[in-house]
């Protein structure tokens, strides 16, 4: 089993910067990809970026340029640096990874951002 907890989000001014953090424990040896999702009140959960173990990054088209996603092995974290942030930012943001075993997927709590004057 993996376990995963974020930590950082918070409220915001729209321009403003947060900085998401997902630390995983257990098995970590058995994660492969890594991922932030989000959703926001009344929307469906959306992938806002991905970083593999070897540190390839895919974003999101309505976050690039802003956010950066990175990932330490040894620490066993996964980072989203959130820049320029925007009201239609406001979500609560999940941690995910997928993982050597087949279909079997881990999701954290997840930890509210809200961008608002």
């Amino acid at each position: 089993q993996v376990q995963l907890v974020e930590s950082g989000g918070g409220l915001v001014q729209p321009g403003g910067s947060l900085r998401l953090t997902c630390a995983a424990s257990g098995d970590i040896y058995t994660i492969r990809t890594m991922y932030w999702h989000r959703q926001a009140p009344g929307k469906q959960r959306e992938l806002v970026a991905g970083i593999s173990t070897g540190g390839s990054a895919t974003y999101a088209d309505s976050v690039k340029g802003r956010f950066t996603i990175s990932r330490d092995n040894y620490k066993n974290t996964v980072v989203l640096q959130m820049n320029s942030l925007k009201p239609e930012d406001t979500a609560k943001y999940y941690c995910n990874a997928d993982s050597i075993r087949r279909g079997v997927e881990y999701w954290g709590q997840g930890t509210r951002v809200t961008v608002s004057s």
